[in-house]
């Protein structure tokens, strides 16, 4: 059944190129030009740098000294905290890369990995202040107070898969537990950069192919789409949350449903970086913690959007 969607997809996206070459072409200049002029230059030399830190026992030295603090605040392991923060800074799908990596070379346990992905894969701070609350939401809405709530769900979520979840399960295991895999690289500093920009450039040219296709099938939603306005801007803005957003800022919808849509939205990030998740996980990791956790993450958020404009 999947592999008949996946072709039926494919089959779409194949009419809709030749019926529509105008249309199809300017959705992939769109693509490409968030790729090459956002994803490049902001996730690249993170992607380098952090596959450098890896190699090296950089995380370890740099974050161990609050140790007890990590444990006790976030239920994670120095490592972990590592791909918590990079997560929160760089967005999408920096944290779940790191967590997938951190596994992979043995510097986690399966379960932190899970539990990370959980609540380290978010929209980063430049996005939502810049994109969603200017760009889209045209500055009408209070920033810390989008910020307060997309934290204060993903806290929440945090919340709710480890106590609940993962609630007598061990997600830090000790040190001796965890199996140390062999990392493919010389032990000289020029090799290990030498792999890091190599899985680097790896890793972003298939986000791009991601961002290409998706960035596609969202203009090919809004030319088929034959129902009433909002079940399209719902369903692109779930679909590829760049093109979701922008259309919901242009619908003409009351500011307190766009508002209340665009925040979900960018919560739950869209099936396109679900994928990109799912490719950086490179088949190391289940998709399905977090693709649970971005669910809950969503109701969460739209519960406290309603909250605060109730109470505000």
């Amino acid at each position: 059944m999947k592999r008949k969607l996946t072709v039926a997809g494919v089959l779409l996206l194949l009419l809709f190129l030749l019926q529509y070459p105008q249309e199809a072409l300017a959705a992939s200049r769109e693509g490409m030009k968030l790729w090459l002029n956002t994803l490049i230059p902001t996730l690249l030399p993170f992607l380098i740098l952090t596959g450098f830190l890896i190699h090296t026992d950089g995380i370890e030295k740099i974050l161990s000294p609050l140790k007890k603090f990590w444990k006790k605040a976030l239920g994670l392991s120095p490592q972990g905290a590592y791909a918590f923060l990079l997560g929160m800074l760089c967005g999408y799908p920096m944290g779940a890369k790191l967590a997938s990596d951190l596994y992979r070379y043995g510097k986690i346990s399966r379960r932190e990995a899970e539990y990370l992905l959980t609540f380290c894969n978010n929209a980063s701070p430049a996005f939502i202040t810049t994109y969603l609350a200017q760009i889209c939401l045209d500055g009408k809405a209070s920033l810390k107070e989008i910020l307060l709530i997309l934290i204060l769900s993903d806290f929440m979520c945090m919340l709710f898969f480890r106590f609940i979840v993962y609630r007598n399960k061990t997600i830090i295991p000790d040190a001796a537990s965890v199996l140390k895999k062999e990392t493919p690289h010389a032990g000289s500093p020029g090799a290990i950069i030498d792999v890091s920009i190599m899985n680097g450039f790896e890793t972003i040219t298939r986000l791009g192919g991601y961002i290409l296709l998706f960035s596609i099938l969202a203009s090919c939603i809004s030319h088929y789409w034959p129902f009433a306005p909002i079940g399209k801007y719902l369903l692109l803005g779930t679909t590829e949350i760049t093109t979701g957003l922008y259309q919901l800022a242009g619908s003409g919808l009351p500011f307190q449903t766009q508002y209340l849509c665009a925040v979900t939205m960018t919560a739950f990030g869209g099936l396109c970086i679900m994928a990109q998740t799912k490719s950086v996980l490179a088949g190391k990791l289940s998709i399905l913690p977090y693709a649970a956790a971005k669910c809950l993450n969503a109701v969460f958020t739209a519960i406290l959007v309603l909250t605060f404009s109730q109470i505000i």
